[in-house]
């Protein structure tokens, strides 16, 4: 019963989701465009994140294992 209603309730979440493109709130109009942009940007301009807000990864993944050097200042604690 409760599998039952847990999958009739994910089918409509999912079966309410919008299929119109968005639009901007009655009365209301798009931003203005930039200063030095060509033209006003786009809802899906407007949606997809800038890298500022999505940056990319720039880990360095270690591609082959080697020895440490031997380190002059890794001293023993004094004692």
């Amino acid at each position: 019963m409760k599998h039952s209603l847990l999958v009739l309730t994910m089918l409509l979440l999912a079966a309410c989701g919008g299929r119109e493109p968005l639009q901007p709130a009655a009365g209301e109009s798009m931003p203005v465009a930039p200063a030095m942009a060509s033209a006003e940007p786009t809802t899906d301009d407007l949606l997809e994140p800038t890298t500022q807000q999505r940056p990319e990864r720039v880990d360095e993944i270690l591609r082959r294992s080697h020895e440490r050097e031997d380190d002059p200042f890794d001293l023993p604690p004094p004692g």
